[in-house]
Order: structure tokens, then sequence, then C-alpha cells
């Protein structure tokens, strides 16, 4: 009898982009402040067959809409590790984009200690390393001067703002994502044993070299970066050659059941 697919018990915690019933890998995908699983969609063009890409539903958005927002990352994270330890039946992989790079390596963190996952790579995206995140005050912070934060960093149809209904629909869950961040004042410290590869844009305001030469603390194993040409959001323009870079780093295993000490784990 097949096992059964754990993204059928997980269907709340997790969004399947691109189902596969005997994947060889496992995608993870993390969202930036404010975003959503289905930022994730056009990812699913650019997945190698036999990967099977999931996004992870942040509560209050989308279909877990009425869920209470996570009140800090140890919450969060707790809640998707535990989800994430279910899925032992193909290596498993993580890739996070601004704050979701800080939730995947809390995950990571999380997967080691409690569930004896040993993660194989871990990638971040647009991210300073856990250890100097900014707090940038804005959980609290009026809509104009979260709007402005957004409007910084690209990436987002500014339009959206004006239409009073979708503002409303918004701004909730932009505050709580920007209230989480402004709690992180104790990020985990484990060096993962496994490689860390971070990604960023050349003309990223928040994050610089430094910041992303600071991510090697959390490795015990190999360390390094790529820069692409943009901004915050530069994978919106860079995506395939993203894509290919990604997969070419974690050299999808073969087919077959691993053991929870050699599974994968991809962060960004």
């Amino acid at each position: 009898m097949p096992p059964t697919n754990p993204v059928a018990t997980s269907e709340r915690q997790f969004h399947a982009i691109n189902p596969c019933p005997r994947p060889n890998l496992r995608l993870v995908c993390f969202p930036h402040s404010g975003g959503s699983a289905g930022y994730f969609r056009t990812w699913k063009s650019a997945v190698p067959e036999g990967v099977e890409l999931l996004a992870v539903r942040y509560p209050g958005r989308e279909e877990r809409l009425c869920d209470p927002f996570a009140e800090d990352m140890r919450e969060l994270a707790d809640s998707i590790a535990h989800a994430c330890a279910r899925f032992d039946d193909a290596p498993l992989a993580f890739f996070g984009h601004s704050l979701g790079s800080l939730v995947a390596y809390e995950v990571a963190v999380r997967l080691s200690a409690r569930y004896g996952i040993t993660l194989r790579t871990l990638f971040a995206s647009s991210c300073a390393a856990p250890w100097l995140a900014p707090r940038l005050g804005l959980g609290d912070a009026d809509d104009e001067a979260l709007i402005e934060r957004v409007g910084r960093l690209g990436g987002t149809d500014m339009s959206v703002f004006d239409n009073l209904e979708l503002r409303e629909l918004i701004m909730p869950a932009i505050r709580a994502d920007y209230r989480l961040l402004d709690r992180y004042t104790e990020p985990a410290t484990t060096a993962l044993d496994c490689p860390v590869h971070v990604y960023h844009g050349t003309d990223d305001p928040g994050v610089g070299a430094e910041t992303v030469a600071a991510w090697s603390r959390a490795t015990a194993r190999a360390f390094s970066t790529r820069a692409f040409p943009g901004g915050h959001f530069y994978l919106a323009e860079h995506l395939p050659e993203l894509a290919r870079d990604l997969f070419a780093r974690l050299e999808t295993p073969p087919a077959g059941r691993p053991s929870r000490s050699n599974l994968l784990f991809v962060l960004g």
C-alpha cells in the first residue's frame, strides 16, 4: 500500500503549487512580509520533474484568513516545524524570501533539535542574517508609514492601496508581519549542519554585502552567496536563472524513501 501523501494532512499549512505523488524532492517556499503562498504560483513552470513545490500559508491570509496572526516568531516557527516534520517520504528543501528567510531558518533549527532532521542546504533570499535583522518599529505604525515602506522595497502594485476594500484586507497582514519582526529579539544561534547559500539583489536598499556575509554564522558547513541585478524583489525578473542555480546546487537526489537523518532542507 503506498504511503500517505503528507500534503493531504497539511492542507491548511501549505499550498501545493506543483503536487507530486512520489517526489524526489519537496521544496517549501516561505513568503515575505505581508506576502502569501500565492506569490510563488509563477514558480510552477520552473520546477524540475519529480519536485513537489509547496508554499507556506501564514495565518491570517488567503485560505487561512480567519486564523489569528502569530504573536511572535516562536509561535509561527513551532507550528510550521511541526507540520514539516510529517514530510518524511522525500528529501525536504526550503526557500525563504525576505522575512521568509528568518522564518525558515528558525524552522530549520527546530527540525534539527526536535525531530532529528538534518538539512542539506539552506537558501536565504533578500534578507540580512538573523542577528542583524532590522527592528523597524513598524508593527504599530499607521497605514501611511507601512505603505511607504512597502513602496521603497518595490515588487508590489501600489495601486492596490488606493482601493479601500483591498487596503483593509491587505494591511492587517503587513502590520502583523512587521510586528513579528519587531518582536524577533532573540533569534536562534544554531549553526546548522548543512551548507547555507544566500541570494540578494545588488540594489537592495536594506540588504548589503556585510549583512549577507553574516549568514555564514548559520552553518558549520559550506557557505556561499550570489547577487542578481535588481532590488529587494530581484527574483521577479530573474526567476528562470534563479531556479536553475537553486536546483543545480540541490542536485536533486534519486527517488526513494530516505532516513530522517538524510533529509534535504533548502531555505531561501
